[in-house]
């Protein structure tokens, strides 16, 4: 007789987790890639709350920042991250390539063999920690690419206990920003302030959730702006002495006025945790990235076609510069915005956007965040002389959005995915031994991510009930777990010990 085999809405994830750099934190439900091309049918606007005025420098110091801490402390998330568990290929190692040790304990496992024959390992879910900011009230949250990045699912845990599965909205690997999502209104959000105009030696608070020990709150001053070399293609970081541990990625950098300047994300250590200096994304670019993200789906860029340089003392005396400051044109790129403008090999870029341009890295943040379209004037020096061109800045070409998360079927009434079932045949009662009065769905396969599994449901299980409802068939199975109003199910189960009840509460994904 052949077997019908009938699969409880099971659905298709793609993603595994990661993590970089001594980023301050670990590492969504990730449906399918968006290319560069692709941008959304209706354009998404961000309601942020912002704030444009300096905090006051008048040399006071408070002796609390308890009313601070109060008022920001609930847009403060824990996010929880898992990537489902893989099955290897015989003779793909977790442990790399070198399996020689390895075959001495565990034998031919890690050997393919001539015939490619070999078990077949399974690598264990693999769970990530890091921390977001709510930024509006109606659920957009700012935390770090590295945190999300490429994870099956994403669980955002909020200061007064509750809960919530979230998806990606957008994230970007060139400056490890990332915006998440999670469906609710009226949630405390954080007011932004302009991160251009915080100054060295201003207080601030880092918050976060470091070594998952709960919501932890330090101060120190800001220490350094403009900070680079940690390993991202755009940097202009915020340098901290406020303690950043791993954990607190994604987390908040505060004034001391309570609002947000930087999303915590590295920490430069030669041990793993804080020793003084921590980096956080300015919130003016984390802002910007964001709003191109959920406007238009990518990140989009502005672009010049130069090849630039910093500027060496040697080479600003050869260039007849009294400072060190430019970015120095090596190659212009054919049919480039620079080459139509008339800017040559040899410039030295000394202003853009009437801002000066301090080196490359300047320059490149600045041409960045320039809206392609553009017409921007660009002091520059040539053979000594000071000229100015008006550049039309067009769009970064291969400019995409790493990954981006369509509208996954959170709202869909199935439920226990996961789950494969078949009817009761008489070899199944054979082999499971069952007794002549049991009926139901058996169980043939269940996926250990599933929800289903950690309740309990294990394979030569029969669903006899579903929400107090018959089962007599493997169809009954399915049509019971169609269209359900609440993902709570409650399941009385079969197994060798008797009848037993489960509950399998989908709404705890990940």
């Amino acid at each position: 007789m052949k077997k019908t085999i009938y699969k409880l809405t099971s659905r298709l994830r793609i993603g595994v987790l990661g993590v970089a750099l001594l980023m301050a934190g670990s590492s969504l439900l990730i449906s399918r890639l968006v290319l560069a091309n692709e941008t959304p049918a209706k354009i998404t606007h961000v309601n942020l709350s912002l704030s444009d005025t300096p905090v006051p420098r008048d040399g006071k110091f408070t002796t609390s920042f308890a009313p601070v801490v109060k008022k920001v402390a609930p847009s403060v998330v824990k996010v929880y991250v898992t990537t489902k568990s893989k099955t290897m290929a015989p003779g793909e190692s977790p442990f790399g390539d070198n399996n020689d040790f390895l075959r001495r304990f565990f034998g031919d496992q890690f050997n393919p063999g001539e015939n490619g024959q070999g078990r077949n390992l399974r690598t264990p879910p693999q769970h990530g920690l890091g921390s977001g900011v709510i930024v509006s009230q109606d659920g957009y949250i700012l935390t770090n690419n590295h945190v999300v990045d490429e994870a099956d699912s994403i669980r955002v845990a909020m200061n007064d206990g509750r809960e919530f599965t979230a998806k990606v909205i957008g994230r970007d690997s060139k400056t490890d920003i990332a915006v998440i999502k999670i469906d609710a209104k009226d949630l405390p959000f954080m007011t932004i302030a302009n991160s251009d105009k915080i100054e060295v030696g201003d207080l601030c608070l880092a918050i976060g959730n470091p070594f998952g020990v709960g919501q932890t709150v330090t101060m120190g001053m800001v220490s350094a702006k403009g900070r680079g070399n940690v390993g991202v293609d755009y940097e202009d970081f915020i340098q901290t002495d406020a303690a950043i541990n791993p954990g607190n990625s994604g987390g908040a950098l505060v004034d001391a006025e309570g609002r947000l300047i930087g999303i915590n994300t590295a920490i430069l250590s030669r041990t793993g945790g804080y020793q003084g200096i921590g980096f956080a994304v300015p919130i003016n670019l984390a802002r910007n990235v964001m709003t191109s993200l959920v406007e238009h789906g990518r990140v989009v860029r502005g672009y010049l076609g130069v090849s630039i340089q910093d500027l060496t003392p040697a080479l600003a005396k050869q260039f007849d510069l009294s400072e060190q400051q430019g970015a120095l044109v090596g190659d212009i790129t054919a049919k480039s915005p620079a080459e139509k403008a008339g800017l040559k090999s040899g410039d030295v870029i000394l202003g853009y956007d009437n801002q000066p341009v301090t080196d490359s890295r300047h320059l490149k943040l600045q041409v960045a965040q320039t809206a392609p379209g553009s017409t921007v004037p660009v002091k520059i020096l040539r053979d000594g002389k000071e000229t100015t061109l008006n550049v039309t800045v067009k769009e970064l070409p291969g400019s995409e959005q790493v990954a981006k998360a369509d509208n996954q079927d959170n709202n869909s009434t199935d439920s226990l995915n996961g789950v494969t079932v078949s009817d009761i045949d008489p070899a199944a009662k054979r082999q499971l031994a069952l007794p002549g009065n049991i009926k139901g769905a058996v169980v043939t396969d269940v996926n250990q991510d599933s929800p289903a599994f950690e309740a309990g449901l294990r394979p030569g299980d029969v669903i006899e009930e579903i929400n107090r409802k018959p089962v007599q068939t493997a169809e009954d199975a399915v049509k019971l777990t169609e269209n359900v109003k609440d993902k709570s199910i409650l399941l009385k189960v079969w197994s060798k010990g008797g009848s037993r009840y489960l509950v399998v509460d989908e709404n705890k994904v990940g």
